[in-house]
């Protein structure tokens, strides 16, 4: 019988924990799959081991402490030392992954992160190497099954964003902060992470702009229904204009779009490249033996000597303006000619209507548009002028639109 593979294990949360047992349990179908039987070599938490004694005796690194200043640290560490890594941490790669990648490279070991993008949908697998040499256009989708939950209980029930982020936590869905979430920072880590995949580029999470969805309100998504739109953060990279963009946003999505119908705690993913056409690929997005299960999944590919390396091959430049289709909601004053006078702050900024819907009388009087596709630079002028009129009882809300429907 050959030695075993000794994996140190850094972190002992809900997912070190999953890993652990899920080592344990699947170490006879690993040994059957690579020849190698894995077992623990030591486990790091915040009150006991220590990291250079694991290292010592280790032939391979996971990391699951979070953060990233020791994460760093203990990451660079084990690929200086030529321990391969695996990694669910996003913020880690989102922010150093230039750092890291050039260390594993340096070494000749691998470092593997399927984990930290899209729970168990292997996106980062299909991206790094079943379409490795294909030049994509866009990778899209849901990246949080967060905020994915929160807004499909609020199209579901009507209730308002507090009280369905309040059920979210209480069903484990939610963190106790859920800042990163809601606020789009932890998707906007994991577009970084598929955009340098993808386009070969080196982005980092400063390079994203993203919105979250703590501003979005019941009667949103109530009119939504009836323009046949569902309201999802939605994560887009994509090629545009000799550069890239990097976005990550609420975005309502008409009904034959192939992300329309995902629901609850789900992500989905979709690639798109001229010699691909599209594929879409979905699953749970969190939960502690995903996540795990993700991450003995790189553990395997390692030990069976699958050995992708990522490489920069351009530096593009980030793209900062260009053109969406937008949902406006707007509380205005029941006055005859407010209508008129929207429509031609609109105009003057090049900006057309595709539909509207009047509803309510005085107070509740509200005037809801889809507007054309336009250069959102132009749209946020003409808002910033309708922001100044004397008809708005309240500040315009806007959320963008996706036309595509693939149908």
């Amino acid at each position: 019988m050959a030695d075993p593979v000794r994996i140190g294990l850094l972190g002992c949360g809900t997912v070190g924990r999953a890993f652990a047992d899920l080592l344990d349990e699947r170490a006879e179908a690993v040994e059957a799959a690579t020849g190698q039987r894995p077992e623990l070599a030591g486990v790091l938490t915040r009150g006991e081991g220590s990291f250079e004694e694991i290292l010592e005796r280790s032939d391979l690194i996971v990391e699951l402490i979070g953060g990233t200043d020791v994460a760093r640290d203990h990451v660079l560490s084990a690929l200086r030392a030529g321990r391969p890594v695996v990694t669910a941490n996003k913020q880690l790669l989102a922010r150093y992954g230039e750092e890291l990648f050039a260390a594993a490279r340096d070494s000749g070991v691998q470092l593997r992160f399927e984990a930290a993008v899209a729970g168990a949908i292997p996106i980062v697998r299909v991206i790094q190497e079943s379409f490795g040499v294909t030049e994509i256009g866009k990778v899209f989708g849901i990246v949080n099954g967060t905020t994915n939950f929160i807004l499909s209980e609020m199209a579901s029930s009507g209730a308002p964003y507090e009280e369905v982020l309040a059920r979210a936590q209480k069903l484990g869905y939610a963190e106790a902060d859920p800042t990163d979430d809601v606020t789009g920072a932890d998707a906007a880590a994991k577009m970084a992470i598929l955009a340098r995949l993808a386009f070969h580029a080196p982005v980092t999470l400063d390079e994203v702009v993203y919105e979250g969805i703590e501003q979005v309100k019941p009667d949103d998504l109530a009119y939504a229904k009836e323009l046949d739109l569902s309201l999802k953060l939605l994560g887009v990279a994509e090629r545009r204009e000799g550069g890239i963009s990097v976005r990550v946003f609420p975005c309502f999505l008409y009904s034959g779009h192939p992300l329309a119908p995902v629901g609850g705690p789900f992500n989905a993913v979709m690639v798109e490249a001229p010699a691909i056409t599209e594929v879409t690929m979905s699953g749970p997005g969190a939960g502690g033996i995903q996540t795990a299960s993700a991450v003995l999944g790189d553990v395997v590919s390692i030990l069976a000597g699958e050995a992708p390396l990522h490489e920069v091959r351009e530096d593009l430049p980030i793209v900062t303006d260009f053109t969406s289709s937008f949902y406006l909601h707007l509380e205005v004053a029941d006055r005859p000619g407010v209508l008129a006078k929207i429509t031609h702050v609109l105009g003057e900024n090049e900006v057309s209507v595709k539909s509207v819907v009047q509803r309510g009388i005085g107070d509740e009087a509200r005037l809801v548009m889809v507007i054309h596709e336009c250069l959102e630079s132009r749209f946020s002028a003409a808002i910033d002028e309708i922001a100044q009129l004397d008809e708005l009882r309240s500040a315009p809300r806007s959320i963008r639109v996706i036309e595509e429907e693939f149908v």
